[in-house]
Formats: structure tokens, sequence, C-alpha cells
């Protein structure tokens, strides 16, 4: 019952050493020295140095963090769906894939933040690494979802404008929302020059409607009831289910976006091997372009 718990299970067995960056910072890993400019901080004074050559020199450090790693969790009422005998919830489980990811990036020093949305945006905790970084994140997705209905698009506007500096956008949902407008939402967080990945989390159920008796059916977010035999309308929602997923990886696709969609039934330690596998579709996008220039 534990997130925590769970996340670490997750993590435990994958690889967490540290990757550092080119870029310059004052950490911890000394790498050089540059002569003082007027405006450094001259806690970063070589004394020593200055006391042998009379002149006044900079420490320079590995800046160790080199991920700034946002992620956006649905805690709309659609993602309640499942548990009991229906398995596992589809908010445990995206909650579970954030703090799992959360747990993974911190140890390897990057810095990660956390959203919530249904309609808007709940909570923001902006990207840090801090030692009590990870402890707050987790706090945060312990806390039971109690959300409305999902306007993914209104959420995703309102994050362009606090996520501030470049770096991984990680959107945890279940995409069972008009798209329409999602892809001027995602433009604006792609046009930044973003790492946007996106993680489907869906239930067995909603993949195969594996419903056997007629049954009242209702709207999780409107609550509207429909009753119906399962049986007789299985083909016609396969179809529309398979048809809303399409144009998403085709969104996905075409913003250069790295797209994953799991069922709950599946291992998370899977996804999380997926997820850290995976090129980013942006490059894949620029690979192509650069093939198809030098194919002309």
């Amino acid at each position: 019952k534990s997130l925590s718990l769970r996340a670490r299970a997750v993590v435990e067995g994958f690889m967490s050493g540290l990757h550092r960056s080119p870029r310059t910072g004052f950490s911890t890993e000394f790498t050089e020295y540059r002569q003082y400019a007027q405006g450094d901080d001259v806690r970063f004074l070589d004394w020593k140095v200055m006391a042998r050559t009379d002149r006044e020199f900079i420490k320079k450090f590995e800046d160790e963090t080199n991920l700034r790693c946002t992620f956006m969790v649905d805690f709309s009422r659609s993602m309640e769906f499942g548990g009991d005998e229906a398995g596992v919830k589809k908010s445990d489980y995206g909650r579970t894939i954030a703090a799992s990811l959360a747990w993974f990036l911190i140890q390897q020093r990057d810095a990660v933040g956390l959203a919530t949305f249904d309609r808007d945006v709940r909570e923001f905790i902006p990207p840090r690494y801090r030692q009590d970084q990870l402890k707050t994140i987790l706090g945060r997705l312990e806390t039971q979802p109690a959300g409305q209905e999902t306007d993914l698009c209104q959420a995703l506007n309102k994050m362009a404008s606090l996520v501030g500096k470049r770096g991984m956008i990680v959107l945890v949902s279940d995409y069972l929302t008009p798209i329409d407008e999602l892809e001027r939402s995602l433009t604006l967080f792609t046009a930044a020059g973003h790492d946007v990945r996106a993680v489907q989390v869906l239930h067995p159920l909603e993949l195969d409607f594996g419903f056997e008796e007629a049954a009242i059916f209702e709207d999780m977010e409107s609550g509207q009831n429909l009753i119906l035999d399962p049986r007789l309308a299985r083909e016609a929602y396969l179809e529309k289910i398979k048809a809303h997923n399409d144009v998403l990886d085709d969104t996905f696709s075409a913003h250069g976006i790295t797209a994953f969609r799991a069922s709950t039934a599946e291992p998370l330690e899977l996804v999380l091997l997926r997820f850290l596998q995976a090129q980013p579709a942006r490059a894949v996008v620029r690979q192509r372009r650069s093939a198809g220039r030098s194919a002309a």
C-alpha cells in the first residue's frame, strides 16, 4: 500500500550511477581553474593559488545535474477506473510510474518536479535536486486523487506558463479526452525545446472491452448512464478506441513526442525499462529528415 515502497521495489535492480553533463557549475566535482571576473562569487576563489601566484582564480566544478524533469500526472475521475476485482486502478498505476521514475532520476542527481491536474493544474512542485525533494513528491502522489473531469489542454496551457528552463516533461494520463485541441497545446512545449514523453495508462477492460453481461455503464466524469449489452457493442467500441488511439499516436509522432501505452496488467519494471531505453522521438524525426535530404 505504500507508494514509496512500491517505487523503490520497481527501481531496485536498475543502474543508478551518476551521469554527468559537459556543462559546468558549482557542484562537487572539481574540473579546472579559470581567472576571476568581476561579479564571480568570491566563495569559489582559490586563496592558496592566489597566495602563490598573486593572481585570482575561480575553481570550476562539474555540474552533475544534466536533466530537469517535470511529471504531469492525471488526477481526474476517469483515472479511478479499476480496483478490487477489476484489477489495479489506473490512478495507482500512473502514480507509481511517476514515483518510480522520480526515484530513479533523483538517484542520478537529476532535478525532478511534479504537477497534478484534472481540468486545471491543482498542485505544482518546481523541479529541484535537493535532499527532501523526493519525499515531497511522493507525499503529493500519495494523496488520493479526488479530481473532476479532464481538460488536458487547459492543464497543458497552464503548465506551459509555469515551466521555466528547458527540460523533460512526462505526461501520465489515460488521454480519454477529445484531442482536437491537443496538438496546439503540445506545441507550447515542443516549440520551447522540451523533451516531451507521453505515458498513456489504460485498464485491460478499456482495451478489450471484456465485459460479458448487460449492465448499466456510468461515465465516471459526467455521470451519464447507458444500458448496454457489451457483446453487441464490443466490435463498435474496439473500432472507436483504436481510432482514438491512432489519432493520439499520430499527434505525438507529428510533434516528435516519445509515447508509451501501458496496460495496468503490465509489470511496472517493463514500463520503466521501455522509458529508459527509448530514443527521444524528436531525434528520430531529425534523423529521418536528414536521411531525406541526403537522398534528395
